[in-house]
């Protein structure tokens, strides 16, 4: 009897140190896969590794640092629950092999913000690779064309952005949840979806039903549209009424026209922020949003969308004829007003010799009649940059050329 209990305990610990050892080696193959595939992208960490009889992987002190940033995603422990121990092994072995229910949680992931740490938004243009103008534009400068950035979410207060993520792959579909500290959270409900991890790209043709969105916005909006509407110089609803705007021309250039009801939530989320739920259909062309034909009526379909819990009526998009854009005027702009060397103020320049007047006040009026004044920072090709001084310090706006309608500079005049 004690042979034998000896024996099962041997078999016991070589068992366990097989399976630990089999779960380490397999987990460090794909994860070095994972990192050959993405090292075009951006370089990933795994940090330390360990496992459960369980089914559970667990890595610890990951950390992802896209090319895009000048700061890495921190993760602080990230956990692949497969279910058993011998799901765990398969799924290693053969990631398509992973059984129906398994879940991915990550916790303590953190984003460092710095001012500098996205690419310049102005120099985007404002639109997406086909050309047509972006949808949503959260515009913060005089400038509308120039977007949120992390520096404005740095001048908000939001010095860095952290929370938790889980994904669960269920018999009955796909559930994902996202919580951050202080900027919302993000649900996600699909019934019958299916991930599989050697093809991200079929997930939308995975299920034919369509997914449940939730999005809160933990009082964000009403922070965003408070700090974007004293930087653009306007009122809280007169910044909202220039996002729409933009939205409306995005639009526009789809060939689209949104209904008075989807305007109007669109400015009560930008102004209130909220809950807002919605179902979407990543397949569909405009991901599940109905479009009624330009003549009128409709084909009997409505978009489930509730705003606070409350369902929201005629949501919908219009087709409409595209509109090509007018050819800009690009005529000669106002005669320079007469120069006095002996008196000091504004004086007409040219967008060709604006690199002499670096670090000299500058007043520039853009096409659409904002007017940016400051100190000339830099001049290229493309843009100009002035900084204006606000709470003390100075914050940079960089302003396309082909935005800017008259350049004008306070000096002296000459002879």
């Amino acid at each position: 009897m004690k042979r034998l209990f000896t024996l099962l305990v041997l078999v016991g610990l070589v068992g366990f140190v097989a399976f630990k050892g089999a779960v380490w080696w397999l987990a460090d193959q794909r994860l070095a896969e994972m990192r050959t595939a993405l090292e075009s992208y951006g370089v990933l960490e795994r940090g330390t590794m360990s496992s459960g009889v369980d089914g559970r992987l667990v890595l610890s002190g990951s950390s992802w640092q896209d090319f895009r940033l000048t700061r890495a995603l921190e993760i602080g422990r990230v956990e692949l629950d497969a279910g058993s121990p011998v799901d765990l092994v398969m799924a290693l072995a053969d990631p398509a092999s992973l059984s129906g229910s398994w879940s991915l949680q990550a916790e303590g992931i953190g984003l460092v913000l710095e001012a500098t740490m996205f690419r310049n938004w102005v120099t985007a243009e404002g639109e997406n690779s086909a050309g047509e103008p972006a949808l949503f534009v959260l515009s913060c400068a005089p400038d509308p064309r120039q977007r949120l950035g992390s520096g404005d979410l740095m001048r908000m207060g939001i010095t860095g952005l952290g929370g938790e993520f889980l994904l669960q792959q269920r018999a009955r579909g796909l559930s994902i949840e996202l919580n951050t500290a202080g900027t919302g959270s993000v649900e996600l409900d699909w019934p019958g979806a299916r991930i599989n991890l050697l093809d991200l790209e079929s997930l939308p043709e995975s299920s034919a039903e369509p997914m449940t969105v939730t999005l809160r916005d933990g009082g964000l909006m009403r922070r965003v549209a408070a700090y974007c509407a004293r930087e653009a110089g306007l009122e809280p609803p007169e910044w909202a009424g220039r996002v729409l705007a933009a939205f409306r021309e995005g639009l526009q250039a789809r060939g689209l026209v949104a209904s008075d009801q989807l305007l109007a939530l669109y400015r009560q989320w930008l102004l209130e922020g909220g809950e807002l739920t919605a179902t979407l259909d990543p397949a569909a062309e405009t991901m599940g949003i109905p479009v009624y034909p330009a003549s009128g009526g409709d084909d009997g379909t409505e978009w489930q969308v509730a705003y606070n819990g409350a369902r929201v009526p005629d949501v919908f998009l219009r087709e409409a004829p595209l509109i090509a854009e007018a050819p800009a005027d690009e005529g000669a702009g106002a005669a320079a007003s007469e120069e006095n060397p002996d008196v000091e103020g504004w004086y007409a320049g040219s967008i060709k010799t604006a690199g002499q007047w670096i670090d000299r006040r500058v007043r520039v009026t853009l096409s659409n009649n904002n007017v940016v004044e400051g100190r000339l920072v830099s001049v290229s090709d493309r843009e100009l940059e002035v900084a204006r001084v606000v709470a003390g310090g100075e914050v940079a706006y960089p302003m396309l050329v082909r935005a800017i309608t008259d350049l004008e500079v306070w000096r002296r005049g000459r002879k």
